[in-house]
């Protein structure tokens, strides 16, 4: 059994000994996490400042390397709900600059077919399973992974994280509006919560200027957290290639979080969630969007299952 730490509200997150995300036998290391260096001019008040707020300046150990299974070709971290979150905390309060990714069958298909998505997977802190279909292969194969660990939710916990140690966070992608509507809302659920900013930009129309701009923005704001909502596997990319230039933080690209919170969206509900049927109620209500991509991943899963089967009878 690997050693464990405990998290503040008493559950506890595994830690391991570091090797690389494309090995992933066994471990899988922090990625290409950088050290954070301030950008001049970012905000510098303390979290101490604020009334009300856990310090996060307390003296921490330094970042685990994470147990991780290969899975459809992912390394996926076998990372619970609250390691998660854990995780990220340390990730910030250690100042590592990076991202993580919350992949699903959809981006298992993805990385299959672009084999820049690779790299993209290796720079990254960890990878968790955002889709059932991850978790369930992850138990026919014989390697289960804790549970499903969504973006969606993630959003809604690392903004309670947030709100109490006075990280600040950034919002960006989604169509106009929405970001400040999401915005309001976790203000609303979670006094204190700091909005470093918030942005909606059209990444295939931004010129190298204006990106930088973006970017400069992001950085100078002093947020901790960055949610990047530019959908699979554009997100992915784009804080792959920007690793280092947003800031001070860990950021993450979260689909449809921003609509679901802002209520564009409707997420399943609880039942069909616990269910693992969640991608079912998506292509109910979006079936014209949703139908060709689900059946192309099915496909791949399929074609993924026969082969396992045939490699397992030899």
């Amino acid at each position: 059994m690997n050693p464990s730490y405990q998290v503040p509200d008493g559950s506890f997150a595994t830690e391991a000994i570091v090797v690389r995300p494309a090995e992933c036998s066994t471990q899988v290391a922090l990625g290409d996490a950088v050290p954070a260096a301030r950008p001049e001019g970012a905000d510098r008040t303390s979290p101490t400042e604020n009334p009300g707020r856990e310090s996060a300046d307390s003296p921490i150990e330094a970042v685990p390397a994470i147990s991780c299974v290969p899975i459809l070709g992912l390394p996926i971290a076998a990372l619970g709900f609250k390691e998660t979150i854990a995780v990220v905390e340390r990730l910030i309060r250690v100042g590592k600059l990076s991202y993580f990714i919350t992949a699903n069958l959809h981006y298992a298909r993805l990385c299959r077919q672009r084999p820049e998505l690779s790299e993209v997977n290796r720079r990254a802190a960890f990878l968790v399973a955002d889709g059932m279909p991850l978790v369930w292969w992850s138990r026919w194969v014989g390697t289960p992974l804790p549970e499903r660990v969504t973006g969606a939710d993630l959003v809604w916990a690392l903004a309670e994280m947030a709100s109490r140690r006075g990280f600040g966070i950034f919002l960006l992608g989604g169509r106009p509006g929405v970001a400040e509507r999401a915005a309001s809302i976790l203000r609303d659920r979670f006094p204190g919560l700091v909005i470093s900013g918030t942005a909606a930009p059209h990444l295939d129309r931004l010129s190298q200027e204006e990106e930088q701009r973006l970017l400069e923005s992001v950085a100078r704001s002093g947020a901790k957290l960055v949610f990047a909502a530019f959908g699979q596997p554009k997100g992915e990319l784009w804080l792959a290639r920007n690793l280092g230039r947003w800031g001070d933080g860990v950021a993450v690209q979260i689909g449809a979080s921003l609509d679901f919170i802002a209520g564009e969206l409707r997420r399943a509900p609880l039942a069909w969630q616990r269910l693992g049927l969640e991608w079912a109620f998506r292509l109910v209500t979006e079936p014209k969007r949703l139908l060709p991509r689900y059946a192309a991943d099915a496909w791949f899963l399929l074609s993924a299952a026969v082969r396992a089967m045939f490699s397992k009878s030899r």
